[in-house]
């Protein structure tokens, strides 16, 4: 039986990007339709919020200090102390229906998200892309014809990196040149089969499963890495967004979840629509180095 509690109830509209931080042993993570970074502390109970001017996409910690992260409008730094948003590259400025959305840093300090369509009222456009930034700041496109980036993460040997788009009911893994950042020989890891599962945030345990949240569906699921499901957990509530192992041994798994705009009818038997949790489910997670620029 896996324990799950609810260590912040937050209501979050969509709630998104868990980031552990080792150092202050801290949970960052984001509402993306809220428009706030925010910064948990599992001992204290401590929560402290920052407003953003965009929706934010995703966030990592920058070996220089503060955060890398990405909004609606690209690549951006974020210093905490200052509240101070430094914008760094803008590579889809000519595409006003899209926004970023899932990233995370890679293992070897590169800063990795993509894209989505976002465009109420108008019909769906495989428009958006995977990009990945470097330590000079330089961004690379990696995949396009994206419908909306999730899923991101890394074997424990870096040799292969899952990408979802969540307009899909696939998984994808590539090979992953740790070295350069290049990736090549996409394929499909998972393919949903039941109505309705898609993948939204994931994260790679210390044994090289893969870890992936499924919204609506009120699930978590790992996955082995011949892409077979070993487990599934269901949630108190039904739209988990993201994972990410943390605590001092890494063997707490953190869970986001989202609220998303619906009437509190909608919500009605849930326990804590919106929070984050923290999942005791018997294993180790990895942990995701800082931004190397």
């Amino acid at each position: 039986m896996v324990e799950i509690t609810c260590i912040h109830d937050a209501g979050a509209q969509l709630g998104e990007a868990t980031i552990w931080d080792p150092g202050a042993a801290v949970l960052w993570w984001i509402d993306i339709w809220g428009r706030r970074i925010f910064r948990t502390n599992p001992a204290s109970g401590r929560t402290d919020s920052w407003e953003t001017p965009e929706y934010p996409g995703c966030i990592g910690l920058r070996k220089s200090g503060g955060l890398v992260l990405t909004m609606r409008s690209g690549f951006y730094f974020f210093d905490p102390e200052t509240a101070e948003f430094t914008a760094v590259a803008d590579p889809e400025s000519h595409l006003p229906d899209t926004r970023f959305n899932d990233g995370k840093p890679d293992r070897q300090g590169r800063f990795w998200s993509g894209t989505m369509f976002e465009a109420p009222g108008k019909e769906l456009e495989f428009i958006g892309s995977l990009y990945r930034m470097e330590a000079d700041l330089s961004v690379h496109r990696m995949i396009e014809g994206v419908g909306c980036s999730n899923g991101l993460a890394w074997s424990p040997d870096s040799t292969r990196m899952y990408f979802s788009d969540s307009h899909t009911p696939v998984v994808k893994v590539y090979d992953f040149d740790a070295a350069t950042g290049e990736i090549e020989n996409g394929r499909t890891f998972i393919e949903f089969t039941e109505p309705g599962d898609i993948a939204d945030g994931a994260t790679v345990d210390a044994e090289g499963c893969y870890w992936v949240t499924i919204p609506f569906k009120g699930r978590v699921d790992r996955y082995d890495p011949d892409g077979v499901r070993m487990a599934s957990i269901t949630m108190p509530t039904d739209l988990p967004t993201c994972c990410e192992f943390g605590g001092p041994d890494l063997d707490v798994l953190y869970v986001t979840t989202a609220v998303l705009k619906r009437p509190m009818e909608e919500l009605e038997g849930q326990t804590s629509p919106g929070g984050l949790f923290a999942l005791d489910v018997g294993v180790k997670g990895l942990p995701l180095p800082a931004f190397e620029g």
